[in-house]
């Protein structure tokens, strides 16, 4: 039986408006997609949507963002329960707050771009399970014919978000829903949070970059126990 994952919308909203009560403008949030659903065959993988579960949690989170004037805008991975996730948070804010906030764009750094061979990268995970490949990727043991370089792939995510954050406006907040293995990169190399220590990313789990003091910050709920708030890029 697959282990139940925990749902940490709560952990980022209280991020979110944490920084808005210091007076952080604008920011660009990438959050792991909603409760799901799982198959059999590895080979549906792309095609599996939210769970009923998945689906009232990202209503909630979306109608417990923060009111206007601030103003989201959203963002996923071509993936259905990325796409699924981004619309119903939308729509919870729309019902809390009866404001449309336009169309979710669609973005290929907010997919797994950094898989390289599916089928080889399927079987090794099923193979040793998600923890251990996610080491063996990062301590670069796994070649680059299957996956991209870890570094690089947590490079080209946080260089999406912070030119993401350029364009925004005042008051704006790019909610860009993506995967557990887009975050996990972030965590590692940029801000120093392990899984083996920090734990997997659950649904809904977020980090932030936003601008303070002309330079790009990035956090996420975890920094506290590491006793720092923020990491500048």
């Amino acid at each position: 039986m697959r282990p139940q994952e925990k749902i940490r919308d709560t952990e980022t909203i209280n991020t979110i408006t944490g920084l808005l009560e210091q007076g952080v403008e604008k920011m660009s949030v990438i959050m792991r997609h909603s409760d799901r659903l799982f198959h059999k065959d590895s080979a549906m993988e792309p095609f599996m949507g939210l769970t009923e579960k998945g689906k009232d949690a990202a209503m909630q989170l979306g109608s417990s963002l923060p009111a206007p004037p601030r103003k989201p805008r959203f963002f996923s991975s071509t993936f259905g329960r990325c796409i699924e996730t981004a619309y119903l948070i939308d729509k919870g804010f729309t019902k809390a707050h009866k404001i449309f906030n336009g169309h979710n764009v669609q973005a290929m750094e907010l997919a797994p771009f950094y898989i390289i061979n599916p089928p080889k990268a399927i079987a090794m995970v099923s193979e040793t399970g998600n923890p251990v490949f996610l080491r063996e990727w990062f301590d670069n043991k796994i070649n680059e014919s299957v996956m991209l370089n870890p570094e690089a792939a947590a490079n080209r995510i946080a260089e999406f978000m912070t030119d993401q954050l350029k364009g925004l406006h005042s008051g704006e907040i790019a909610i860009n829903v993506s995967h557990d293995w887009n975050l996990f990169p972030l965590k590692e190399f940029k801000l120093g949070l392990p899984h083996e220590t920090f734990g997997m990313v659950g649904y809904l789990e977020s980090v932030v970059i936003f601008e303070r003091g002309g330079k790009a910050h990035m956090t996420s709920y975890q920094m506290a126990e590491k006793g720092l708030e923020t990491v500048c890029l």
